[in-house]
Parts: structure tokens; C-alpha cells; sequence
């Protein structure tokens, strides 16, 4: 087993309600530090409702989520803000200001977490934008002027502002075409072996989990019902991992891998 210093998040018996509806029950789950999980599962299973409780969007109604140490609910509000600084979200959408331009969406944690002078946030910005791939020339665009891939890169420039341990990233690869798909996968293999982050990313895409991940967790049921690398997930009989790990999709992605 892991030492619990080993450990970046750690989730005991959480329940989650949307309205009258439980969408997590009695979920385990930890991720260790400096690896790149993802969770799969099936399409509304709740892997977005489980990112936004891990980083305190939403509240369980029972169960512990410990956080790089911390518990979040017994936090203070100057305690919880500390805490967020060390992890950066990536939503499905990148989640652009539409109104801002690259440089002023990637600006707004470090003008709203920090009191840096206006020089040193613009070099930060700068840096952090040329860090995920994007053009210099990229600052000065609006998101409606980016492509699908180079709004991914943005979000992910905005989520590694403020040098988080922590990536949350939700379905990254969604809407790529498979070699922009391809290329952020590799940068966030590159990120995390350069920047020793953890990676904590819900996704779809089978390519993403034989390319990257350490481990894979499967949701369904409302709760984590396996844990494991790919050959452990290929392996696994519950019924939904048979479906989607040895269906036509994931057999064309195995058979994908370099030798």
C-alpha cells in the first residue's frame, strides 16, 4: 500500500446528490502523487461531478475527500483559498472568457490569487503560454479566433498559472481531431515529467489511457468499481470494462500501441 505521504488524493465513502438523485455512493479512490490517472465510464456515469467534488464545486453529502494532505470540508475559507492555488482545472470546454483575449484569461488567477506587479504577470502569462505550445502571436487572440486544440492549450496555460501540484482536466481531448488529440496528450505527458505534477483526468478517449495514463479507474455504479493499469483493466471482468476495453474501439487502440 501506498504511504499516506505518497498519496495526493484520497476519497472515502462519498456520496453525492444532484437534486434527489444519487450520482456518487460509497466512492473510494486514490490517486498517488506524480501519476497521470484517468477515470472512464460510461456517459453520465457522474466523472465530471466527481472533479468538481474533488475540488469543492460540489458538496457530499457524506464521506471524507482529502486533498494533497487536507481535508476539504474542515478547512477555513483563507485555508481552502490556499489550497486551491495548488491545483489547476482544465474543463471540457477550455471555459475561455470570451470577452478576454489569451494573455487576459490566462492572467486572471495570478491577478486574482497574487499581488505580482503588472510586469511580472505579463511574463508569467508569456511563459506559461509558450509552456503548453501556443504561438506568441496566440496572446494577443480572442477564443472565438483559436481552434478546438489551441482553446485546449489556453485552459491548460490558464490551470498551470499559479504552478499547481494538481491537474484536474476534464475530457482534454474531447472535439480533437486525433492528431491534435495526439499532440496534447504527449504535452501533458511532457508536463508532468517536467513539472512533476499529478494528473487526475476523466476521459473517453481509449488512445488517452494507452498513451499516458499510470492507472485507470472505472466508474459505474455510482462508485469506483475497478483500479488498475491497462493490462489490470484488461483483465477485469465487470461488465462495462469487457464492453469498452475489448470492443472494436479498444482493440483498434491496443493494436495502435508501438511494439
Amino acid at each position: 500500500m501506498p504511504k499516506h505521504d505518497e498519496i495526493a488524493i484520497r476519497v472515502c465513502d462519498v456520496n453525492v446528490t444532484l437534486g434527489s438523485s444519487i450520482v456518487l455512493d460509497k466512492l473510494d479512490l486514490e490517486v498517488r502523487r506524480g501519476e497521470i490517472m484517468g477515470v472512464v465510464g460510461p456517459s453520465g456515469v457522474g466523472k465530471s461531478v466527481l472533479l468538481r467534488s474533488l475540488v469543492g464545486l460540489a458538496r457530499p453529502r457524506r464521506g471524507t475527500i482529502e486533498v494533497l494532505g487536507h481535508d476539504l470540508a474542515s478547512r477555513r475559507d483563507s485555508e481552502r483559498s490556499a489550497l486551491e492555488k495548488r491545483w489547476g482545472i482544465l474543463f471540457q470546454n477550455a471555459a475561455l472568457f470570451t470577452s478576454l483575449t489569451v494573455a487576459q484569461n490566462v492572467e486572471v488567477p495570478l491577478r486574482e490569487h497574487t499581488s505580482l506587479p503588472r510586469d511580472v504577470i505579463e511574463e508569467l502569462c508569456a511563459l506559461k503560454i509558450g509552456l503548453v505550445g501556443l504561438a506568441s502571436e496566440a496572446a494577443a487572440k480572442y477564443p472565438a479566433e483559436l481552434s478546438g486544440g489551441m482553446r485546449k492549450r489556453a485552459g491548460l496555460a490558464r490551470a498551470l498559472a499559479l504552478d499547481p501540484e494538481i491537474l484536474f482536466l476534464d475530457e482534454p481531448t474531447s472535439a480533437l481531431d486525433p492528431i491534435g488529440a495526439a499532440a496534447l496528450d504527449a504535452l501533458i505527458g511532457d508536463l508532468r515529467e517536467n513539472l512533476g505534477l499529478t494528473v487526475l483526468m476523466a476521459t473517453h478517449d481509449l488512445d488517452s489511457l494507452h498513451a499516458i495514463c499510470d492507472r485507470i479507474a472505472v466508474l459505474s455504479d455510482k462508485r469506483i468499481v475497478a483500479v488498475g493499469t491497462m493490462q489490470d483493466m484488461l483483465r477485469h471482468d465487470h461488465p462495462w470494462n469487457r464492453d469498452y476495453f475489448h470492443g472494436p474501439r479498444g482493440r483498434a487502440a491496443l493494436s495502435a500501441r508501438p511494439a
